[in-house]
């Protein structure tokens, strides 16, 4: 097709559109925020992420300025499970039955544990989770799978609660499966000194902790294989604990309404300001 040079020239020297510039500009901003959120948000999470960074901009926008710039949202893997039933046949009854679900934070508490390929051997770390605002309460990484894994993760969890102003954990179910670990004489003694009631589940049921799993499968869908690999302990230790401290207090949760634990736990005690000593806003879990 013969194009006027006139025509051509003035095409040239046209200054960029409104809608190109505004467009660059917001391209721009999903790709820090992109970043700065572990690169796992999809298009509707960006969507919701933007508005409450006080961008109000439309859902299809998102998506295709995502489209073209390369964005994806993280897709999960298939979960391996690391249990290993206690061989001793004396646990605790399941307590849950797979329903998961509280009407308060430290009603019910799930834990569960995965492992960490790095260059000096495997890592193992450890996790509870608080069932009503799915926030991750203790963790910890160590060596070894032995007792003191998940004990240590339970001392965490009560310290974690403890800093916050709740000192009295007694009736809070602490779910977990059937492991040797978490069946375990020092973490039975552990919480019956709590007054917590052991949870354990049933044992050859794929969904017997699937709360705990499913956190576990974000940890290393999010975490451990994007940003691998990993090289001693500590490189684990130090990005577990950023990841958490984001999972908390910055991670949008589609099961809470899109906001993060911590939000939804302080939009709970502000309604109710007496069922429990809690401040509103509990610092951030390191």
């Amino acid at each position: 097709m013969q194009v006027a040079p006139s025509t051509y020239y003035a095409a040239k020297s046209r200054p960029p559109s409104a809608r190109s510039v505004s467009d660059a500009e917001l391209t721009e901003v999903i790709r820090s925020e992109h970043a700065a959120n572990y690169d796992v948000y999809g298009a509707r999470k960006m969507w919701k992420h933007l508005h409450r960074l006080g961008r109000p901009v439309a859902r299809c926008t998102v998506e295709r300025l995502m489209r073209a710039a390369d964005l994806h949202g993280v897709v999960r893997g298939r979960a391996k499970r690391t249990t290993i039933p206690g061989k001793d046949g004396c646990r605790a009854g399941d307590l849950v039955n797979r329903a998961f679900t509280a009407t308060a934070p430290n009603q019910l508490w799930v834990a569960d544990f995965t492992y960490v390929r790095t260059w000096a051997g495997f890592t193992y770390v450890a996790f509870i989770v608080d069932v009503f605002s799915r926030k991750i309460v203790g963790w910890k990484a160590d060596t070894s799978m032995r007792a003191d894994l998940v004990t240590d993760t339970l001392d965490m969890a009560v310290w974690s609660r403890g800093r916050a102003g709740v000192t009295d954990l007694s009736g809070l179910i602490h779910h977990t499966d059937a492991g040797s670990q978490y069946v375990s004489l020092a973490l039975t003694e552990r919480l019956a000194a709590l007054g917590m009631r052991a949870s354990i589940g049933t044992v050859g049921d794929a969904y017997d902790n699937a709360l705990a799993e499913s956190t576990i499968g974000l940890y290393k869908t999010e975490l451990i294989r994007r940003k691998g690999p990993w090289r001693t302990l500590d490189d684990v230790e130090i990005a577990t604990l950023e990841w958490v401290d984001w999972f908390n207090n910055t991670r949008l949760h589609t099961e809470l309404g899109d906001i993060p634990p911590t939000e939804h736990e302080a939009n709970h005690y502000r309604q109710n300001p007496t069922v429990t000593t809690a401040e509103t806003r509990e610092p951030s879990l390191h």
